[in-house]
């Protein structure tokens, strides 16, 4: 069982929860034939579970809709709200939209490492992985100027993902939904030495990707589940103990003209509390740290 927060633990400003927007960016990385691979992206609006090994150009064109319409109207939400996010990004996917990874700079926002491509690493060698971690690190940096500290894989990666990270220098690691607190890892680096690395919960039951699966949240589902999750953490935090509350979003999905509303009324209902304290995953990751030894 995890540590809880520490009895007199506060954010920045006194504030008892933290609250993380996660926009994931990774559109133009996920697998299509058309980028080589031998088979087609499965998740999608349009075609599933097609086996033959053939473009299915309407799924690249429902990807490539998140970069045209939908990056623009988040960016427009987070302006107008005032407020920083954490952009998960996989790192071809800024390669291919420079425009987009100039906006995350200009913002003053967090680039996050979402791997180089959308794609599962469990499947590699430990050396294969680290080899697509370093490479998408190294591209982020060149496409942003900032080089990532923390990452999210697309799930399913080796056992010894940690490792790699801690050796490429990352600060936090956010496959993990078994908390809503920070606590630290102490990660075995095969010499028989541990190492500290920040792990940073994430969670999947409030992502836009309900809307996507089945059953399927509608956009008025997706807000009173959004509301009720910042609500119920709130209540906890003022009582229990600080916490931290992670929102999930993808272009694709919540950029989306029926669906982006949905956002700007979540952003309204939090932006001007001053009990909550919103932030780049990487400030909680730092605070988290100033404040509990590992």
């Amino acid at each position: 069982m995890n540590e809880p927060a520490p009895e007199n633990f506060v954010w920045p400003n006194g504030a008892k929860l933290a609250l993380s927007l996660v926009v994931n960016v990774e559109e133009g990385a996920e697998r299509g034939i058309w980028q080589g691979d031998k088979t087609n992206e499965p998740v999608d609006e349009l075609v599933t579970g097609l086996k033959a090994k053939i473009r299915v150009h309407g799924n690249e064109s429902n990807y490539q809709y998140g970069i045209n319409r939908g990056a623009p109207r988040i960016l427009k939400l987070l302006d107008e709200a005032g407020v920083p996010a954490t952009w998960t990004v996989c790192a071809q996917a800024l390669e291919k939209a420079p425009w987009l990874a100039d906006a995350i700079t200009d913002r003053g926002d967090e680039p996050c490492s979402h791997g180089y491509r959308w794609l599962f690493t469990a499947f590699m060698s430990e050396e294969d992985e680290r080899a697509f971690i370093a490479r998408g690190t190294e591209s982020i940096l060149a496409t942003t100027g900032r080089k990532p500290v923390g990452y999210l894989s697309r799930y399913l990666h080796t056992d010894n993902i940690r490792r790699s990270l801690v050796e490429e220098g990352y600060l936090y690691h956010m496959d993990d939904y078994s908390d809503d607190f920070p606590y630290w890892d102490h990660v075995n680096m095969g010499d028989g030495s541990t190492k500290p690395l920040i792990i940073l919960p994430y969670a999947v039951d409030s992502n836009d990707m309900k809307f996507w699966l089945s059953p399927s949240f509608t956009p008025n589902m997706w807000l009173d589940y959004a509301k009720r999750t910042f609500d119920e953490l709130l209540e906890e935090a003022n009582h229990e103990g600080a916490r931290m509350m992670s929102l999930g979003l993808h272009l694709r999905i919540i950029g989306r003209p029926g669906r982006i509303w949905a956002f700007r009324e979540f952003l309204n209902y939090v932006k001007d509390r001053d009990d909550v304290w919103i932030a780049r995953r990487e400030d909680i990751a730092d605070h988290f740290a100033s404040q509990v030894r590992p």
